[in-house]
């Protein structure tokens, strides 16, 4: 099991970003976590799961919906902790 947080920068904001992350997370299966928005205009991941389905979720992030223009994908590896029951939407 692994976990990370991402930092995407770019147009990541109002084209669908968020909820094209959860449907990723449900594709790959047991990725829980959450994204929200940041004041800055950027997008946050917090993600944990099993190793292959964490770094494909992590893969189809770093791509994002059609509409998204990703400019910089800064991601942090963090130990495993289990905090999470699914993977959530903030706001």
């Amino acid at each position: 099991m692994k976990s990370f947080r991402a930092i995407l920068k770019g147009y990541v904001q109002g084209v669908g970003f968020r909820y094209y992350a959860m449907r990723m997370a449900q594709r790959f299966g047991n990725i829980k976590g959450f994204i929200r928005n940041l004041p800055d205009g950027s997008v946050e991941v917090v993600a944990e799961g099993p190793d292959e389905a964490l770094e494909s979720f992590l893969d189809s992030i770093k791509q994002g919906p059609s509409a998204a223009i990703i400019e910089r994908v800064e991601v942090e590896w963090l130990p495993y902790t289990g905090q999470y029951r699914d993977f959530t939407v903030k706001y």
